[in-house]
């Protein structure tokens, strides 16, 4: 696995976390003059928004997840998640943080079996960061914070070589491999299966620097063509025209990572019946993992960077469901298996008295098992970690 995944993974998804989020605020946004006082108005969508995204592009945060890394568990990163989608005046429910972060995954999923070659996957890491700084253009302190991610990843990434994006490729790949959940929007344009796989195009551009297919050359021991055949591709290729920017600034060209959530459309999520009987994931919450120890530590140091702002004074959160109706959401939590679940672990990395409680809590819950012989941080203990954050 390649230890520099973390970082595109995240971002990612979290840019599409933020496409949908912004989607179904502003579907329920009440103008300001004639909203409640427990209605959502366009005011409080953008302090959601700026507020998550401050929390998301926090530079002790950046630092820490751009470090060299494997690739964490689909629980652990939920987790980050959880408390992300949480840092402002928005609450979510169980059901509604579970459709969110279904939404995520299957849209990222699907861009990278979509991408041309493992390189454009930076591409559309920065279709994502260039939505996000419209989402906070008139907020110039936060503008900087997401432009300094930006140059962070063109240091870290633009260097690497065709053969590390591709693992980087097969990193992500291995991470989606198991999650096959069924989205509206990919239904209806007919790009998923009712069990919940996606339908790969045998058409369209090929990867820049690639011809389209439909000739053989044929060389000899001294690298001299000698002949040439041609035969009739199964689908309708062209060349593209140009390559996309992998700059602060430019023309991406590739559209894979843009919101596809700017027109007014449905954006339910359903749970394959087939789901509820893959052993794969049941056997995620029933073998213990070896490395949870280890993640539990990484939690701690990611979230120990998160400024969480808590709502002043006697000010309450607002609640956001992302199904249509409060019925639905309901039916939702009741009706979704038991291994697609997850629970939301609220871990406090701060000096609060109580924080020691709270571990050991979590800690005794989890099934850990002991770190592996050799391990570097071997024996280390998680509270005495926590202490020094």
């Amino acid at each position: 696995m390649s230890a520099r995944t973390l970082p595109l993974l995240f971002l990612n998804l979290g840019g599409e976390m933020l496409y949908i989020l912004d989607q179904r605020l502003r579907a329920q946004s009440i103008p300001g003059d004639k909203a409640r006082k427990d209605e959502w108005t366009d005011v409080d969508r953008k302090r959601v928004m700026n507020d998550i995204i401050a929390t998301m592009f926090n530079k002790k945060f950046m630092e820490e997840l751009f470090k060299p890394q494997d690739l964490y568990s689909k629980k652990a990163l939920r987790t980050v998640y959880d408390r992300l989608a949480h840092a402002s005046i928005m609450r979510l429910n169980q059901a509604s943080m579970d459709k969110l972060y279904d939404l995520m995954t299957m849209a990222f999923k699907y861009q990278v079996l979509l991408c041309p070659r493992p390189r454009d996957i930076l591409l559309v890491t920065f279709n994502h960061l260039d939505a996000i700084k419209d989402f906070i253009s008139n907020a110039p302190g936060i503008l900087n914070q997401v432009d300094e991610t930006f140059r962070q990843l063109i240091e870290t990434y633009n260097c690497l070589s065709d053969g590390e994006f591709q693992l980087i490729r097969q990193t992500l790949l291995i991470f989606f491999q198991d999650m096959h959940i069924r989205v509206s929007i990919f239904l209806k344009d007919k790009v998923q299966n009712s069990n919940g796989r996606f339908v790969l195009p045998i058409s369209g551009p090929v990867p820049w620097g690639t011809e389209v297919p439909g000739l053989i050359r044929i060389f000899n021991h001294k690298g001299v063509e000698v002949k040439r055949a041609e035969f009739t591709a199964a689908g309708n290729y062209i060349t593209p025209q140009r390559e996309g920017s992998f700059e602060l600034y430019g023309d991406r060209v590739l559209k894979l990572g843009t919101n596809m959530y700017s027109m007014t459309r449905p954006v339910e999520t359903h749970v394959s019946g087939s789901s509820k009987n893959q052993p794969s994931q049941a056997k995620e919450n029933i073998v213990p993992n070896p490395l949870a120890k280890e993640e539990l530590k990484f939690l701690a140091r990611l979230l120990g960077g998160l400024d969480i702002q808590k709502p002043a004074g006697g000010e309450t959160g607002f609640r956001l469901n992302l199904f249509m109706t409060d019925e639905e959401e309901e039916h939702a939590a009741q009706t979704r298996p038991e291994e697609l679940s997850y629970r939301v672990i609220n871990i406090e990395a701060t000096q609060e008295p109580g924080r020691r409680a709270e571990l050991s809590r979590i800690l005794g819950e989890m099934d850990v098992a002991e770190p592996r012989p050799g391990s570097a941080e071997k024996g280390e203990d998680l509270l005495a970690l926590m202490d020094g954050l």
